[in-house]
């Protein structure tokens, strides 16, 4: 049984959606952060960072969302990766690398500025900084983004449900966005999966609360 690890709106969301794309039986496992429990002995021998997402799967257990996804679609899922080797494959390769060093990264660098760091540590310039790095990743990535369809066509594939829960994020942050990506956006967050794995996640949590 797969175990995910996190919170239903962070980067761990990007992990259940593409779990429910895959329709797979996995289960979730609330960190309440506020509460400390990222910081707990069970959690840190699981990832020293603390950080999520987290799964566990058998024996395995991975980090890094980009890596989780790759790793769940070459053992579970082919479909939504492109095959090695093809020209598709690399556009791929180039959409992942993009999107999680460029798009996504000013984007917690405003979360880190707004939330996430030690309040003595936040830098309130940032906000313009970042809002600078984002407008100009989202102009080379509308560039490159299809009028329809998914990022490589008509066949989705893990890159869109990564850029899908980033442009979200986006949203959240408020954030403008170039008119493909908007589209691209509304397109994937009417995914079934989506929906579904909000469901999950979100009554896992305010069970666990509930019960604190």
């Amino acid at each position: 049984m797969i175990t995910l690890y996190g919170t239903p709106r962070s980067r761990a969301l990007r992990i259940s959606w593409l779990l429910e794309e895959l329709n797979l039986e996995w289960e979730f496992k609330f960190l309440n952060f506020a509460k400390g429990d990222n910081r707990s002995a069970e959690f840190l021998a699981l990832n020293p960072s603390g950080k999520m997402p987290v799964i566990t799967d058998g024996d395995i257990v991975l980090t890094e969302s980009a890596a989780i996804m790759q790793y769940l679609v070459e053992r579970y899922g082919g479909a939504f990766v492109p095959a090695a080797g093809t020209a598709d494959a690399a556009k791929h390769h180039r959409w992942v690398s993009f999107i999680m060093t460029e798009l996504e990264q000013p984007l917690w660098s405003m979360g880190k500025h707004k939330f996430a760091l030690p309040e003595e540590q936040r830098l309130p310039e940032m906000q313009k900084v970042a809002k600078f790095e984002f407008d100009r990743a989202a102009a080379i990535a509308e560039q490159w983004t299809p009028e329809d369809g998914f990022l490589l066509g008509d066949a989705i594939t893990y890159s869109d449900i990564l850029i899908g829960q980033t442009l979200l994020w986006a949203t959240v942050f408020e954030q403008d966005l170039p008119p493909k990506l908007t589209a691209l956006r509304d397109r994937l967050q009417h995914r079934p999966a989506l929906a579904s794995a909000l469901q999950k996640t979100e009554a896992i949590a305010k069970a666990a609360l509930a019960q604190e």
